[in-house]
């Protein structure tokens, strides 16, 4: 299962798991800046948030959208 996580070290003995699971290559620590998105993808984001913005009766809801993405997916 892979995907990021954001932690908030609580114990100083959390921190030394958190290094001993890097030292496996468990774990990869990253900087918070570091978040890889793309950016053309946060220009088409913002573009389609404005195109949003511009035209409100374009858009439609999250049952639809689903189903419209179900349909593309068979």
């Amino acid at each position: 299962m892979n995907g990021y996580y954001f932690l908030r070290v609580k114990k100083d003995y959390a921190s030394a798991i958190i290094q001993d699971l890097q030292k496996l290559d468990a774990v990869e620590l990253l900087d918070a800046d570091d978040n890889n998105i793309p950016e053309w993808q946060k220009k088409e984001v913002l573009s389609r948030l404005q195109l949003m913005k511009d035209n409100p009766a374009s858009g439609v809801d999250w049952d639809t959208a689903m189903d419209r993405i179900k349909l593309l997916t068979k």
